[in-house]
């Protein structure tokens, strides 16, 4: 008889066992499936960034003779964004090889579109959404397409379009559409990796721990074997396959839920839109190795757990000798932060600073793993020490004696208190960076162009505001600057040439029509002396003197950067300004209308807003807060399952001694108590440090983006709640496999 038939045949026979190999099998399962849906994120993200490589005009081929004319812009209608190709015929087209997707070149006049946003022109007045691209001819396939619900607009043009107008130089002339291979999304591959991090440890604590439940009568069962001859090769042949068939099935079931758990994520969000079910796959050689390396290391782990019985097979069928923990494993998590704390200074500094970074989160997670025994023992030993209950000796004794094992029911809470409390770290440090923007009034719309085509842009414009009917008018706002000093004292103040009023009212400087006052030149935050400034329009470009003009101060809005306002009439003869923004007011009812006759007239220019400017960075914070919460979620998860099977699993290795107090009368609620105490103590401790710890290294993560200025929120404490909660949760089940091994006959063992 072969190790696996004699696995079988014990699984047959032992229900207990039975039950272990069904746990771990689970364990393996989502382990699996964890590892394979976040091994697949990086990979998602490429896919769709090839499917809309075509949507980049600056990925097109631009070597050999062009044949076409490409620009790309981005178009917002009522928050949701639209993303804009503009294509020209520069040559002939006729060979010309179309992306998957895209069933033909849109003529002048005509325009391809997704078919969301033809739903979008098919509800919405021509004057708010229509009017800003053509006629639609035809629906671009979900293969050209980030994701399904995009909105996308492949407009054609007339030959030579981009050569003049608002759009100069804004197309590109290429002779083949993107054939390059996309890149994944780097942020979502930093969080894929953190999470294979910190959700791989809990799962294989909970593998662990399923297979910890029988681990006594195993080792009885393995000693027994040993002293009946069977050799150390034997045993551990015996119980690799006992692992293999449990991990092996658990592996495969983790395959197969994989569809599923993709398919859930395809749900989810990410970057404005979800996903295709396609998107998430693996390369085969990278599916067969994560499929066999998660079983390997289970398999490993359960080998090396039998040196006690390959060692002394006689002293593991009784009791043995309890070896202190020594000092030296609080060394673990100093050198790990030592070295975490170096990979985060320098992580700018060379091309690996990321996987240093993400190295020194792996040795933070793993030290974990050694301080807490030595956390675990220090706490019974406080118990044997002060506290003189039955329930305090009993719990304090089993931790002393086997802080290891004690550990385990705690670790997966450890390491979800450490995500969470890191976690709520970073989202409202990030969440404090936004803002910024343009000096521009929230609700102007503003488009940037060179002086000679804004004149030809706002004409258009207006006509087509008059045409709708709208009071609101655009105007171009020129940029110059003023520059004093030379060489490397020179100074330069951005200006903006317009009037106080339109300043005041289109501006967020902080202006007010109460600041204006006929005749001031200039306004500015501070006093100064006009004399010595020289007026120029672009930087090191060449000036002329502003000279002496009147002046008067306002009060600044600290949330801008402060920027000039100088009256037309003061700008000096000569000074020809090279950056221009067309701006124009809008109001909530009219907004749309008024972006359509701007994007009708600025073609091949993207025009913005503080609103959209704003509400990108809380699309970005949405996407961070939604992963941040199903990373959580699944953590807290793993960690409660693995605190109740390690503690369902210590009533199981310890019935034998349990059944023999039942027997001499001690009462269950004793035990009980003690059990509860035993689980939820050391959790409660290293849950604390867990917490702190999650902090620091949240604090660390955001100096590689912004030193100095991390938020603190009273939220950081709910991990540490929630935690303390889990492990009593977890602990529950004390109780219910206590009175089990009540009802069993002692005899049994």
């Amino acid at each position: 008889m072969n190790s696996l038939q004699l696995a079988l045949r014990v699984l047959r026979v032992d229900r207990r066992t039975r039950t272990s190999a069904i746990l771990t099998a689970l364990g393996v399962a989502v382990a699996t499936g964890l590892v394979l849906l976040l091994a697949s994120l990086p990979y998602a993200t490429q896919i769709r960034e090839q499917r809309a490589e075509w949507q980049n005009a600056y990925q097109y081929n631009p070597d050999g003779k062009p044949v076409l004319s490409v620009g790309n812009t981005t178009d917002y209608f009522n928050g949701k964004e639209i993303t804009r190709v503009d294509v020209a015929p520069a040559g002939d087209t006729a060979g010309l090889k179309l992306p998957p997707g895209i069933p033909q070149l849109p003529g002048p006049g005509e325009v391809l579109v997704s078919p969301q946003l033809g739903r979008l022109l098919n509800t919405t007045p021509a004057d708010q959404l229509g009017d800003r691209f053509g006629r639609p001819v035809a629906a671009l396939g979900e293969q050209a397409l980030k994701y399904p619900e995009q909105l996308v607009a492949f407009v054609g043009h007339n030959p030579g379009a981009g050569a003049d107008g608002a759009g100069k130089n804004s197309m590109r002339p290429v002779s083949a559409f993107p054939t390059r291979q996309a890149q994944p999304d780097g942020l979502l591959t930093l969080l894929s990796w953190v999470g294979i991090i910190v959700l791989l440890v809990p799962s294989l604590v909970l593998v662990a721990s399923s297979a910890r439940l029988t681990a006594a009568r195993r080792e009885r069962r393995l000693a027994a074997l040993r002293l009946a001859g069977a050799t150390p090769g034997q045993v551990m042949s015996m119980v690799a396959g006992e692992t293999v068939l449990s991990a092996g099935i658990g592996a495969v079931l983790g395959l197969g839920i994989s569809p599923a758990l993709h398919g859930l994520a395809t749900f989810v969000p990410w970057a404005g839109g979800t996903w295709l079910a396609a998107d998430f796959s693996l390369p085969i050689g990278l599916t067969v190795f994560i499929v066999l390396a998660i079983p390997a290391l289970v398999v490993l782990a359960g080998v090396l757990g039998l040196r006690r019985v390959l060692r002394n097979p006689l002293f593991a069928t009784g009791g043995h000798e309890v070896k202190p923990l020594r000092w030296w494993r609080l060394l673990a998590l100093p050198i790990a932060g030592a070295f975490f704390l170096y990979a985060v200074m320098n992580a700018g500094s060379s091309d690996s600073g990321t996987t240093m970074v993400l190295f020194g989160l792996l040795l933070l997670v793993g030290s974990a793993m050694v301080v807490g025994p030595w956390v675990t023992s220090a706490v019974g030993g406080t118990f044997v020490r002060i506290w003189r209950r039955p329930s305090s000796l009993l719990a304090g004794r089993r931790l002393r004696d086997d802080p290891k094992g004690a550990y385990r029911a705690s670790a997966g809470i450890v390491l979800a208190v450490f995500t969470g409390s890191m976690a709520l770290t970073l989202l409202p440090s990030f969440d404090s960076l936004a803002g910024g923007g343009r000096p521009f009034a929230d609700s102007v719309l503003y488009a940037d162009t060179t002086s000679e085509q804004a004149r030809t842009v706002v004409d258009q414009a207006n006509a087509s505001l008059a045409r709708y009917g709208q009071q609101e008018r655009a105007l171009a706002v020129d940029t110059v600057y003023l520059t004093q000093g030379s060489g490397r004292n020179q100074t330069a103040e951005r200006a903006f040439v317009m009037t106080c009023s339109d300043a005041s009212r289109l501006t967020r400087l902080g202006i007010t029509a109460a600041d204006c006052a006929e005749g001031t030149g200039l306004y500015a935050p501070y006093k100064m002396d006009t004399s010595g400034f020289t007026v120029v329009g672009e930087p090191d470009g060449p000036g002329r003197p502003l000279g002496t003009v009147p002046m008067k101060a306002y009060d600044e809005n600290k949330s801008t950067d402060g920027s000039y306002v100088l009256d037309p009439s003061s700008l000096p003869a000569g000074v020809t300004p090279k950056f221009t923004s067309v701006i124009a007011p809008t109001t909530d009812a009219n907004r749309e209308i008024v972006r359509t006759a701007l994007a009708s007239a600025a073609v091949g220019i993207d025009i913005g807003s503080r609103n959209l400017h704003l509400g990108g960075q809380q699309t970005q914070l949405d996407d961070l807060r939604r992963v941040t919460v199903i990373g959580l979620i699944a953590a807290g998860v793993l960690a409660g399952c693995s605190a109740a099977v390690a503690t369902a699993g210590s009533v199981m290795d310890r019935r034998r001694t349990f059944g023999a107090l039942i027997a001499a009368g001690t009462p269950v609620r004793v035990l009980s108590r003690a059990l509860r105490m035993e689980a939820a103590l050391p959790a409660l401790v290293a849950t604390i440090g867990a917490g702190v710890v999650g902090v620091l290294v949240g604090m660390g993560l955001f100096s590689t983006v912004r030193p100095n200025e991390v938020v603190l929120s009273p939220w950081l404490l709910a991990p540490v709640v929630l935690g303390i909660g889990v492990a009593l949760l977890g602990a529950s089940v004390c109780t219910p496999a206590l009175k089990r091994v009540q009802a069993e006959p002692l005899a049994d063992e």
